[in-house]
């Protein structure tokens, strides 16, 4: 019996290069929905969750389009978010980031991020198959929270649009990392969402 999350970060974004908070996706975010669909489309999928962000909420609906027996809800735990702010064993480097966000800004992400490591995270029986639509950062903090790593080492970790990570966790045992940013379903060009010298 083994509980499977497979974490995605949502397509591209329109005019992302802009600054804009959030929008609808990009004609290449549509395709990027439109790959992790047909590459999820043999998973059993029990829920489907996402943000309620544009851009993760459209991904979300290009999933259901493709995969028509799923209904994605939204879930304010999937946000996305600051996780975790300055701490005692934050390598300095990180300070400058951290200059344009608020402690309240900060407060609110490590709250969010506790509730939905304790949501998402917590075993459930039989074999389960969950589906969460999300942001980079979201999607990192969890990878670290199921790797043990410190709290900050979502910062050096990055997810492509569209991105593929999954998680398991066999009954009894503690939750595995099985794949990271998987990118296999989408072509070199729908790559985005990384630093250039990364899309591989």
């Amino acid at each position: 019996m083994t509980h499977y999350i497979y974490l995605v970060r949502h397509g591209e974004q329109q005019d992302a290069e802009h600054g804009l908070p959030d929008g609808p996706l990009s004609p290449r975010g549509v395709r990027q929905a439109e790959a992790i669909a047909d590459r999820l489309s043999g998973v059993p999928l029990d829920a489907v969750w996402h943000s309620p962000l544009e851009r993760a909420s459209e991904t979300a609906r290009i999933v259901a389009q493709r995969l028509p027996a799923i209904e994605p809800q939204p879930h304010a735990l999937l946000f996305d978010c600051i996780p975790t702010g300055m701490e005692d064993d934050t390598p300095a480097v990180f300070e400058p980031f951290f200059g344009s966000v608020t402690d309240e800004e900060i407060e609110a992400g490590k709250a969010q991020m506790s509730d939905a490591v304790a949501e998402f995270l917590g075993r459930k029986s039989g074999d389960v198959h969950e589906l969460l639509i999300t942001h980079n950062f979201v999607i990192a903090r969890f990878v670290t929270e199921v790797l043990g790593a410190p709290a900050w080492r979502w910062m050096t970790l990055n997810q492509a649009n569209a991105g593929l990570t999954i998680l398991a966790q066999k009954q009894s045992r503690p939750w595995t990392l099985i794949t990271h940013n998987d990118l296999a379903h989408l072509p070199f060009e729908d790559r985005t969402g990384l630093p250039e010298n990364t899309l591989v």
